[in-house]
């Protein structure tokens, strides 16, 4: 059975960093890209960043490009999203994502909230 499990979110002040974890079970990471997603309270869900199997960023949202950073250590089943500079409007739910064949596989989530 596929797990996701986020974590690393928090409550945090504008320009502050936080890095999030997404650990997986049931499923090999080496074997496939991967993203990361956001939903923001009365937001659709948004694509954020993706990695390739190998562990090479493929692309970014423009939001949030220059200041975060996806990584993937394949050897520990883990996904990582390095945020800086965060801003007030990346307070959202993050989520890790991956899509296998025709199902799509998410994270329960984790709230990052950026406030002064």
């Amino acid at each position: 059975q596929v797990q996701l499990v986020e974590s690393g979110g928090g409550l945090v002040q504008p320009g502050g960093s936080l890095r999030l974890s997404c650990v997986g079970s049931g499923v090999t990471f080496s074997a496939l890209h991967m993203n990361w997603y956001r939903q923001a309270p009365g937001k659709e869900r948004e694509f954020v960043a993706r990695i390739s199997d190998d562990g090479r960023p493929i692309s970014y949202a423009g939001p949030v490009e220059g200041r975060f950073t996806i990584s993937k250590d394949n050897a520990k089943n883990t996904m990582y999203l390095q945020m800086n500079h965060l801003l007030v409007e990346d307070t959202a739910v993050y989520y890790c994502h991956f899509l296998r064949g025709w199902s799509d596989f998410w994270g329960q989530g984790t709230q990052v909230t950026v406030s002064s």
